[in-house]
């Protein structure tokens, strides 16, 4: 059987490395990953990711494919997706199948005092991707969006439908211009795309940066966690197995035109082109104190606790609408908090100790 080409960018980071992962044990795909491997946050870490993929720090060299010691069917290289000229003569010399952009400068807060960084990233380095797509003809691209496009809306459960023009952060805006540069390309060009939306994704191999990854960090080494809103605050936390097992299946699931769609009455989900958005949750939103309580309980130790008000570019709550993943590729993501949470504790005992 003739494997499907599929480039996954972002692999160095969270959940580029186990899409990569996953689609490597279905058997049924080569996979070429891509990532600028950036210092945002601990680069032991993202290295780390790449050796388990059988990819060596010592071997990696700036526009430079190299094949995987682990994986017969996996490739890795180190590129700036806003290399604009790189990127496209790649894509083109490779023709890819399937491509699936994960790659962004992340963070809400980050974006605050670094915009340029997500300019950069978000918006040059995805517009790389949708040329190079374009061009190439590829079967279906997706590409990481974000809950946080819903920004000001409080309206819950939210969902693909609901208004996205209030973004809070920069961060959001970026992936926001992506969802609308995404369509242009769908209209103009047929190119079917996907948008997914990430509702506070969490798992071993996780980032730094994120609630779970500082709060278990702070409880082992008996340093009191920052709890923000003073812990009023509700999550759709989606386990990273959910997320990409999702992505796995509506791979193959390219949107179609909408012959449905009312120009007069329109829905910002799909469209007349064949354009997508999902969300992708776990529709089942935690107290913030509640996710806290499964992390002592996994820890088996209470944490020192110090209240704080709300930051900037944050939200109280969010909660997904999942319908219309669960219709399209009839799977529901479902990972509970405790098993979540508990597969993570694991992770972290064995990487850092």
């Amino acid at each position: 059987m003739k494997r499907s080409k599929v480039l996954i960018t972002g692999t160095a980071g969270f959940i580029g490395f186990h899409l990569a992962e996953k689609l490597l044990k279905l058997e049924e795909y080569e996979v070429i990953g891509l990532d600028v491997i950036n210092d945002y946050y601990d680069l032991t870490l993202k290295y780390d990711r790449l050796k388990y993929h059988g990819i060596q720090k010592n071997e990696i060299k700036r526009n430079t494919l190299i094949p995987s010691k682990k994986y017969q069917f996996y490739s890795f290289i180190q590129a700036d997706l806003a290399d604009h000229n790189f990127i496209v003569e790649f894509m083109i010399e490779h023709k890819f199948d399937y491509v699936i952009n994960l790659a962004a400068q992340a963070g809400v807060r980050y974006s605050i005092d670094n915009p340029r960084a997500y300019t950069h990233s978000n918006i040059d380095g995805f517009l790389s991707v949708l040329e190079g797509s374009k061009i190439t003809e590829v079967k279906h691209l997706l590409y990481a969006s974000t809950s946080s496009a819903y920004g000001l809306n409080t309206k819950m459960p939210l969902s693909e439908d609901h208004p996205t023009e209030h973004p809070m952060a920069i961060y959001a805006a970026t992936k926001k211009a992506n969802e609308l540069m995404a369509h242009s390309y769908s209209h103009l060009f047929h190119l079917p795309t996907t948008g997914l939306r990430f509702f506070t994704v969490y798992g071993p191999w996780g980032r730094p940066d994120m609630a779970l990854f500082l709060f278990v960090d702070a409880i082992k080494n008996n340093r009191p966690i920052k709890v923000f809103n003073n812990g009023q605050m509700i999550r759709d936390f989606t386990y990273v197995d959910d997320i990409v097992h999702s992505i796995s299946l509506l791979l193959k699931k390219p949107p179609i035109h909408n012959k449905d769609w009312d120009s007069k009455n329109p829905v910002s989900s799909s469209s007349s082109a064949p354009y997508s958005i999902f969300n992708i949750g776990n529709s089942s939103p935690v107290g913030l104190m509640s996710y806290i309580e499964a992390i002592e309980e996994s820890l088996e130790k209470t944490a020192e606790k110090t209240f704080l008000e709300m930051q900037p570019g944050d939200v109280p709550a969010t909660h997904a609408d999942t319908s219309k993943l669960e219709e399209h590729i009839n799977y529901k993501p479902q990972t509970s908090i405790k098993k979540g949470v508990g597969k993570f504790v694991e992770w972290f005992n064995t990487y850092y100790d």
